[in-house]
């Protein structure tokens, strides 16, 4: 279906009519739902075909059908994205004026949706052609927008212009353009040359054609047109104030220190509501800060809002909201545009915009009242997000003084009273999730923490004034009220009705995270008030204990050690935290340990805890889910505060509150309760898995991960009745397997606080010695066969494996030996245990990744023989795997069966190459005496043994699976680009196989994928290539051609890939990130086979049959490897010259040679 095949005839009117009616019909049929997949053929074909603009805008023109209008659009797009390489200037320009002209003309059309699709056709071919055009092109396009958007040609028409410009800057974004199958340096330059030639001027212009209709506006009492020109103004300014601006030439740095420079957007700080700093640079103050702009939109928002207080529903008018969305955008603007030497532009800005919205959220309960009575809410939460806004860009003294030039108070009181009115609406109904007051309490908390954040690293140098002490303090009290009352009112409720019965400590971390910046900021009055609440639910437990129903006061328990925990300590995921600077700057003045109100906080907690050791009270008052809380709490508190390795402090206070827990004090009797309280959690509470994996992967785990706490802990009779338990009692057989080995690990690490090596190795021997003999012993009976498929036996192996694994993942220099003792020990037994467990597939993959763990902790620190023997075992396992076949998925299982097949052997797989990888890190990292070279291993040499072996069993429906296809890839790349000298020295299957996943990683859908074969290609090329050059053989045979399986001749490696990445680069579609790497591919490839090269090179200028396109064609060859002095060298500044020329070829040629 070609509309207009020869451009320069006339036009057939009843081929066009036919080409009209054909698609007319088809768009009629999909929406009858009658033959789609024909139809849509035949929409298809129309942007398929060559040149098909005339057809096109004849359906434009002629067409009653909307749909087909907006389908030939469509094809406009598509065809001139295409052939854009071989259009003359005046098609590109006839195309795009003709896009303009029709979305001008029928700039009342019911239909808006074809209106919008012309006019992104118009943006998307404009950017096309961007760099080609001439200014005084691109300013007749914009003149004639200009026009329009002026409002000359009536109000229709504005809005059709500003609609444009929307669609324009939208094409131009990075984040919101349209494919074009161009790198994403054409896209960068495209959008830094509007934005410091054009954008600023739209802006202009859209400003204009709002005042331009302003007055009308509020004069008419009834809707008028003008109204919708002005809200699409609103919203073009919204949106380039949206804009990821760069252009910003006198940067950030010198910038007042008195507002935060491109504003605080930590990332640890938890952040729930989204607040996008405006940072357009100096050149934009003219028209932003000091023109008025400012005061004329809060004006026509307030004369509006005056005018239409009696309905309700203009709140939610478009008008409306985009006017409260530009506003919320002026409180984020900073950086540049405010002069670093006039700080007082920046607080005149912030002040002028705060007394214009504080009608919005001021008096809070007033404004709260009314929209429980019905109000609209969208007003109330855009006066959030404006505080979020200016809590991001100023510091907490500036923010407090804003509001006290125009009211009593300040703006963190404020903000105070504000969200204490939102947590008394929460309480009154906690269980309207959807209800406004959960997404302004979520917006307020981060406008506290965008304040807070910098004040609690700071060290406290900028404190809050008394009026915002008091501020924080006040709502911190009302925050943990509303949290005790939902707590309390959660006790008697079933747990599919309770969110917070179902709410896990982790998902309730962001907001209490939040709570706790508020609670520092008065940490003065925070500290007092939790003691308080503590004292007196543990007197009523004491009193109430077998009288009356404690479940109420256990709730209310449970929420204050997580608020607490929260408030007294860092998150420690990672690193050690430290004392949070509220809590070490405040209380100087105590200097005795039983009158400072944290330690008397924290002793109150550790005695309440104490008591779970006591079976009777662990009886009445323990309930799993305190114990989940106060575990939770002790594992947040100790690794801050017990046993700090500083002994010296600065301040008398701090002195005090870190020395009372330190080694010389309470620390080790602290100590000791943690550890007699982990073993009570994992021994009383059978079944409780959250609590269990609370006590190992938490609490446990941080004590052991710090050394000089290891130091004591190994001294402790509890800790050795821990590890006797472990070792010989089978309670702890009854833990959850995963649950196990973290206990392991735990337990094995602790050694690093016994001194003496060999001590430590004795350790670790006694720990784990009796569960290697055992599976010694279980291994060698006769009868295991037999007996090995018995429940009771296959969880014991499991439980043992899981063990094993943990140990061997806790493994360092000191007790390196005893593990890899442990593991030679076991060696043959896992073997059979691999035998025997053929078909269990959950017991073959503990197996499997245990020895992973055990290779890993092992390998870098063994001599050469220790590392045969480890090489030797690994290849036996890989072999005995490969032989059984294991996981073999069978075509006659059902689906269910076989998706759960394919996942065991996916996770079977990933394991065996991350073994491979494991054993790859000897040849980096390699703490031996002698090279294992004299015991004859060659680890390149294994790793691609062990691939020959794997990798027939890694189907292509496996590598569907991305961490399994990430992790072959990854290997195979590293082998490739690290010894692409062992390449060569593979037989002809194996090289097959390695070609065959290169081929297949190449058309992968994940870029990094590509990205990871690219770099291997690269790799062989450039090795095969210098070798040549040396008069070597390079990859020998393997380059010149490889027999297949089958006994068919393949052509060479480097001829095929050179064929499969030009057609990849030419004629596919792929992510612009990747031209690059292709570039660093493909010169080696094309020096590697310069044959190949040119005669694929004549093959295209021969398929191409238009002169102007084949000289083209032609000529752009020329470039790609003529210009620019690129050389034959493949040395750094070569490929960077291939780069740059590969870009400008595929801009040059690959839309025209896509249609051939």
């Amino acid at each position: 279906m070609q509309g207009f095949p020869d451009r320069g005839g006339t036009p057939d009117l009843a081929q066009l009519q036919s080409t009209m009616h054909a698609i007319e019909l088809a768009c009629t049929s999909i929406q009858m739902h009658m033959n789609p997949a024909a139809a849509e053929a035949t929409i298809l074909s129309l942007s398929q075909s060559r040149q098909p603009y005339q057809a096109c805008k004849f359906i434009l023109e002629n067409s009653q059908v909307a749909n087909a209008r907006f389908q030939a659009a469509s094809a406009i797009r598509d065809a001139a994205i295409r052939e854009w390489g071989y259009l003359t200037s005046d098609d590109k320009i006839n195309l795009i004026s003709f896009c303009l002209g029709f979305v001008m003309q029928h700039a009342n059309s019911p239909e808006g949706y074809v209106q919008a699709k012309v006019s992104s056709v118009a943006a998307q071919l404009l950017k096309r052609g961007w760099l080609d055009f001439t200014t005084a092109e691109k300013e007749a396009f914009f003149n004639q927008v200009n026009q329009a958007v002026s409002g000359i040609h009536g109000v229709d028409v504005q809005y059709t212009g500003i609609n444009f410009l929307e669609s324009l800057v939208s094409e131009f974004s990075l984040s919101t353009s349209s494919a074009m199958g161009l790198p994403r340096e054409f896209h960068e330059e495209c959008r830094k040359s509007l934005e410091m030639n054009y954008l600023k001027t739209f802006y202009c212009w859209a400003r204009d054609a709002a005042l331009s209709v302003t007055n009308r506006i509020t004069e008419s009492d009834s809707a008028i047109p003008e109204v919708k020109a002005c809200t699409a103004a609103l919203r073009l300014m919204v949106q380039i104030l949206n804009w990821d601006f760069v252009c910003n030439s006198s940067g950030g740095a010198t910038s007042t220190s008195i507002f935060q420079v491109g504003g605080r957007q930590a990332s640890d700080s938890p952040k729930r509501s989204e607040c996008n700093l405006v940072q357009p640079g100096p050149a934009w103050r003219d028209i932003l800060v000091t023109s008025g702009h400012i005061g004329w939109l809060l004006n026509l928002y307030s004369a509006l809002r005056q005018k239409f207080s009696c309905e309700g529903y203009w709140l939610d008018c478009p008008i409306a909201v985009s006017a409260r969305k530009l506003i919320v955008q002026f409180c984020s603007l900073t950086g540049t545009i405010f002069p670093s030497d006039n700080a007082q532009m920046h607080e005149h800005h912030l002040l002028q915009l705060l007394s214009g919205i504080i009608q919005w959220i001021d008096p809070p309960d007033a404004v709260s009242k009314a929209i429980e009575s019905g109000k609209s809410e969208s007003e109330m939460l855009d006066g959030c997000r404006t505080l979020l806004s200016i809590a991001t860009v100023a510091t907490p003294s500036i923010f407090d003084q804003l509001l006290k030039s125009i009211r009593p108070f300040g703006t963190l009181t404020l903000l105070s009273t504000l969200m204490g009115e939102v947590v008394k609406i929460l309480m009154t109904n906690n269980s309207e999730e959807e209800a406004w007051s959960w997404e302004a309490r979520d917006i307020l908390l981060d406008a506290w923490t965008a304040l807070l954040v910098p004040l609690d690293r700071n060290g406290g140098n900028e404190l809050l004034l008394p009026e915002g002490k008091n501020a924080a303090a006040n709502l911190f009290a009302l925050i943990v009220e509303a949290e005790l009352k939902a707590a309390a009112a959660s006790a008697f409720k079933d747990d599919a009705d309770s969110d917070y019965l179902q709410a896990s400590i982790s998902a309730m971390d962001e907001r209490l995270s939040s709570y706790a910046l508020i609670g520092r900021a008065a940490i003065d009055a925070t500290i007092p008030l939790l003691s308080r609440l503590f004292s007196e639910r543990f007197t009523r437990l004491n009193q109430g204990r077998g009288i009356v129903d404690l479940t109420e006061t256990l709730e209310e328990l449970y929420s204050l050690l997580l608020i607490t925990g929260h408030v007294i300590a860092d998150e420690g995921e990672g690193e050690t935290p430290l004392v949070p600077n509220a809590v070490q700057t405040h209380f100087s003045y105590v200097v005795e340990a039983d009158k400072h109100p944290v330690i008397i906080l924290f002793s109150s907690i550790i005695r309440f805890s104490e008591q779970s050791l006591d079976p009777e009270m662990r009886q009445s008052v323990f309930s799993p889910r305190l114990m989940e809380s106060i575990i939770w709490f002790l594992a947040r508190w100790s690794c801050t505060y017990l046993m700090p390795p500083e002994e010296n402090r600065d301040m008398n206070s701090r002195k005090v509150l870190l020395g009372f827990f330190g080694q010389h004090n309470q620390g080790k009797p602290v100590l000791d309760i943690i550890v007699r309280i982990s073993l009570t959690a994992l021994v009383s509470y059978p079944g409780e898995k959250d609590l269990q994996a609370l006590t190992c992967f938490q609490l446990l785990h941080t004590l052991v991960r710090q050394k000089h706490i290891c130091l004591h802990i190994v001294a402790l009779d509890s800790w050795h009745d821990l590890a006797n338990a472990f070792a010989n009692e089978k309670s702890l057989l009854l833990l959850n397997t995963a649950h196990q080995r973290s206990l392991a690990q735990t337990l094995v690490r602790s050694a690093s606080g016994i001194r003496n090596s060999e001590s430590a190795n004795q350790y670790v021997r006694d720990l784990m010695g009796h569960m290697a003999r055992y599976l010694v012993e279980l291994s060698s009976k006769s009868d295991f066969k037999v007996v090995a498929q018995r429940p009771d036996i296959i969880l014991s192996v499991s439980c043992l494996l899981e063990r094993l694994r943990g140990a061997s993942s806790a493994s360092e220099p000191r007790t390196q030996k005893a593990i890899y003792e442990l593991g030679f020990s076991v060696m043959n037994p896992v073997l059979v245990l691999l035998e025997v467990y053929k078909h269990e597939s959950a017991v073959i993959y503990l197996l499997l990744k245990f020895v992973v763990a055990w290779v890993d902790g092992q390998i870098s620190y063994l001599e050469a023989q220790e590392t045969a023997v480890v090489v030797n075992f690994c290849m036996s396992l890989l072999q005995l795997y490969s032989s059984h076949n294991i996981g073999k998925i069978s075509l006659s299982l059902s689906s269910s069966l076989l998706s759960e097949a394919k996942t065991e052997k996916y996770k079977d797989l990933r394991a065996l190459l991350q073994l491979l990888s494991n054993l790859c890190s000897k040849d980096l990292v390699d703490f031996s005496s002698e090279s294992i070279d004299t015991q004859g291993t060659n680890i390149s040499q294994v790793v691609y043994f062990g691939l020959h072996i794997v990798t027939p069993l890694i189907s292509l429906d496996l590598l569907k699976y991305p961490k399994l296809c990430y992790d072959y890839f990854s290997l195979l790349s590293h082998m490739l680009e690290v010894y692409p000298e062992t390449v060569a020295q593979l037989d002809s299957e194996s090289f097959c196989r390695v070609v065959a996943s290169l081929d297949f990683g190449l058309h992968h859908q994940d870029t990094e994928i590509i990205d990871m074969c690219l770099r291997s290609l690269r790799a062989l090329a450039s090795y095969h290539y210098g070798e040549t050059r040396a008069g070597k053989a390079g990859l020998g045979s393997h380059a010149t051609g490889v027999t297949d399986p089958s006994g068919n001749l393949q052509e060479g490696i480097f001829s095929r890939f050179l064929h499969s990445l030009l057609q990849l680069l030419l004629f596919e579609d792929y992510s612009p990130d990747l031209v690059s790497s292709a570039a660093d591919a493909l010169l080696p490839l094309m020096l590697c086979e310069q044959g190949v090269y040119q005669r694929l090179a004549n093959e295209l200028i021969e398929r191409q049959s238009i002169p102007a396109l084949k000289s083209r064609l032609v000529n752009a060859l020329q470039s790609l490897t003529g210009t620019n002095q690129l050389s034959t060298t493949l040395d750094r500044k070569n490929y960077q010259i291939f780069r740059k020329n590969l870009n400008k070829f595929l801009i040059d040629v690959r839309g025209f040679l896509r249609t051939m």
